[in-house]
């Protein structure tokens, strides 16, 4: 015997009713009379064989089979709803709220980010860059879709992780690296690399100044390079002005940060092609 096909119209008077506890809210709820509602999940009760309403008290609630019937059809509504959102005049439609960290903001990804616009021009893309620890309380807020975030190893676990090793930048022509105390080119307040760099000068008793503070990755590249001061960054970001300091200077190794994609549970397959893409950019970029 062939199964039922589910209504997405019956499911949807039986979702209203079960909310709003009553066949008349339900009925102002989808704009259907209370007697239409009442023969949506009459139809609805004689295709699946089950009760799935109690009706006997004040308001109305659902059987056993009702409550099992509820999720599969609040699913199933949501799926349709997407689907319509993203072939509605054959063009993927919606938007895409995106947060990365400075260094990825710019060249790394506003390539892949104007491709993926190029070819669906209907989207549209918001990106923010900003320290990761802000990043990350706005992604838990609810700010992003899609959010790409440096941390400590092993400190949430996300989509897809890359480990990102870490170097002390000086000046290659005016190098500060032994001066006292030492002149640090730093990151605002919460920085991770900031917090990183002051933790391990001050475990080796190491005397520091703050001599340069900026928020912008290329300021603070430009400052390390022109001999204001020693940086913690990402090993990959040396620029030809700048030189590596190690352990017998005085510049222990570090453990590597982690950069770690995180998406949103249940996302559209808009947001699901989009971290694809960027995975990808990610692998060939941390690889």
């Amino acid at each position: 015997m062939t199964n039922p096909m589910l209504d997405p119209v019956l499911l949807k008077s039986f979702v209203a009713v079960v909310e709003s506890g009553s066949f008349t809210r339900a009925g102002e709820r989808v704009h259907l009379s209370q007697s239409t509602v009442s023969q949506h999940l009459r139809r609805l009760e004689e295709q699946l064989g089950s009760e799935l309403l109690d009706r006997s008290g004040r308001y109305v609630v659902t059987t056993e089979s009702g409550a099992r019937l509820l999720g599969y059809a609040r699913r199933l509504l949501a799926l349709m709803e997407d689907a319509v959102e993203e072939l509605r005049e054959g063009q993927v439609q919606g938007e895409i709220h995106i947060g990365v960290p400075e260094d990825f903001a710019g060249d790394l990804l506003t390539p892949l980010l104007g491709a993926f616009a190029r070819e669906y021009p209907a989207i549209r893309l918001e990106v923010t860059s900003g320290l990761s620890n802000t990043l990350w309380q706005q992604f838990c807020a609810g700010s992003y879709d899609l959010v790409l975030v440096k941390q400590r190893q092993g400190h949430t676990v996300g989509t897809a992780a890359w480990p990102e090793p870490l170097a002390w930048f000086d000046s290659l022509d005016t190098p500060t690296g032994q001066r006292d105390p030492l002149p640090l080119v730093v990151f605002p307040a919460g920085g991770l690399y900031r917090d990183e760099m002051i933790h391990a000068l001050e475990s080796g008793g190491r005397r520091w100044r703050i001599s340069y503070c900026s928020a912008s990755l290329a300021s603070i590249r430009s400052a390390v390079a022109s001999g204001l001061g020693v940086s913690l960054l990402p090993a990959r970001l040396a620029l030809s002005g700048h030189r590596c300091l190690g352990e017998q200077e005085g510049f222990p190794p570090l453990s590597p940060l982690e950069l770690v994609l995180h998406r949103r549970p249940d996302v559209p397959q808009r947001v699901l092609d989009l971290a694809d893409r960027l995975q990808a950019a990610c692998d060939e970029v941390m690889g």
